[in-house]
C-alpha cells in the first residue's frame, strides 16, 4: 500500500504542514527538518501525487517543448542535440521534467492543445516555428507562459532567444567580399522561417554597401541533400560564380562536396562559407569557414527564460552574438594562393 504524508510526518517527527513544505522546496524549511522529511520519505517509499502537489504549489512541475517538424532529418541535425542538452543543463538542478511533443501531425497538434488546455504544464519552449504553422492559433490561445527559439514570421513574439543570424551573415559576405570576390551567390534556407529571412536580409546588405547584386540565389531545406541540388542549380544559373554563402553548415558541406564534383577547386575557384559551426565544418575537405552561432546557449537560455517567467518574472528577449570562424574554405585574403592581394 502506497505511503501517505502524514505517514511520512510522522517518521520524521515533524508536522504534516511542515512536511509538505518541505517536500515542495518550499521556503522556511529548516536543513534539519527537510533532511528528516526526505530520508523518511526514501524509507518509505514515498513520492508526492502529482495533483496534490499541483494543489498546493500553484505549479505542475512539468514543461513542454513543441516540435513544430517531424522531419526524421531534423532529429538527426546536431542543432536540435545541441539546443536539447541547453535545456537540460538549465533544468537539471530543479524539480521541472521535460516533455517532447511534436506537433507537425494533426493528431500531435491536439494533443498539444488538450494539453495546453488542461494546464498541465507550466510553461513551453517552441523550436522551428514557421510563419503560416497552424500552432500558431493553439498558441495563442493559451495564458501560459512561451518561449520561441528565434523570432516567428507573422507573430510578435514577447519572449524569445535567437541569434544574431543578419549580423553574422553580413559578416560572412563582408568576408569574401574582403578576399575579392564578387560574384557570389547564396544558398538560403526555408524562407518562411525568419531565420532564413534574417540570414538572407544581412547577405544582401553587405552587397548592395559594394553595389552588388543579391540575386543569385537558391533555396533549399537546411539539409545535406537540399544542399545538393541548390548548389547545382547555381552552378547550372551562373557558372561563372567565385564564392557562395550557404545558411547551414550541413548544406555548405554539400556544396563543397557539388563543386569539387563540377571540378571547381575550393577554395581557389570559389570559396564557400556556412553558418552554425556544427562538427561537420572541421569535417569536410576543406574546412569550412563557417558563422559560430552559440547553439547550445540558445536552448540553455531559453529554459532559464522560461523558468524566470514561470516564476512571475518578465525578463527581455535576448539576442546571442555571432562570429566568423576562419578555416580553408574561404581564407584570410593574404592565405589565398595567387590571389591579388
Amino acid at each position: 500500500m502506497r505511503a501517505t504524508l502524514d505517514e511520512v510526518a510522522r517518521r520524521a517527527g515533524v508536522s504534516r504542514s511542515a512536511a509538505s513544505r518541505a517536500m515542495n522546496n518550499a521556503p522556511h524549511v529548516s536543513p534539519a527538518k527537510r533532511g528528516a522529511v526526505m530520508k523518511a520519505a526514501q524509507e518509505l517509499g514515498y513520492f508526492p501525487n502529482a495533483t496534490a502537489r499541483a494543489l498546493a504549489t500553484s505549479k505542475v512541475g512539468s514543461v513542454v517543448l513543441v516540435v513544430s517538424n517531424e522531419d526524421p532529418a531534423f532529429f538527426a541535425d546536431p542543432f536540435f542535440s545541441q539546443i536539447i542538452v541547453g535545456i537540460a543543463t538549465a533544468l537539471e538542478k530543479t524539480e521541472l521534467d521535460l516533455t517532447l511533443m511534436l506537433a507537425s501531425p494533426d493528431d500531435g497538434r491536439t494533443r498539444l492543445e488538450r494539453l495546453l488546455r488542461s494546464r498541465r504544464a507550466d510553461g513551453v519552449m517552441v523550436l522551428a516555428m514557421r510563419k503560416d504553422d497552424p500552432l500558431n492559433q493553439i498558441l495563442a490561445a493559451t495564458d501560459l507562459p512561451i518561449v520561441f527559439c528565434g523570432r516567428t514570421l507573422g507573430r510578435e513574439s514577447r519572449w524569445y532567444v535567437d541569434a544574431d543570424n543578419r549580423g553574422g551573415a553580413r559578416l560572412a559576405t563582408e568576408h569574401l567580399l574582403d578576399a575579392g570576390r564578387r560574384r557570389i551567390a547564396t544558398i538560403i534556407g526555408p524562407m518562411d522561417l525568419e531565420a532564413s529571412v534574417a540570414r538572407y536580409k544581412g547577405f544582401a546588405e553587405a552587397m548592395a554597401v559594394v553595389g552588388l547584386s543579391s540575386d543569385w540565389i537558391a533555396e533549399a531545406d537546411f539539409t545535406h541533400e537540399g544542399g545538393v541540388q541548390a548548389m547545382t542549380k547555381l552552378l547550372n544559373e551562373h557558372p561563372d560564380l567565385d564564392a557562395v554563402f550557404v545558411g547551414s553548415d550541413n548544406m555548405a558541406a554539400a556544396a563543397v562536396r557539388v563543386l569539387k564534383a563540377h571540378g571547381r577547386s575550393v577554395p581557389e575557384d570559389v570559396m564557400v562559407v556556412g553558418f552554425d559551426d556544427l562538427a561537420i565544418a572541421q569535417q569536410t575537405e576543406p574546412t569550412l569557414t563557417t558563422v559560430s552561432q552559440p547553439i547550445r546557449a540558445l536552448g540553455l537560455e531559453m529554459a532559464m527564460m522560461l523558468m524566470r517567467l514561470i516564476e512571475g518574472e518578465n525578463p527581455s528577449p535576448i539576442i546571442l552574438p555571432t562570429r566568423l570562424v576562419v578555416r580553408e574554405s574561404a581564407p584570410m585574403p593574404r592565405m589565398v594562393s595567387g590571389a591579388a592581394l
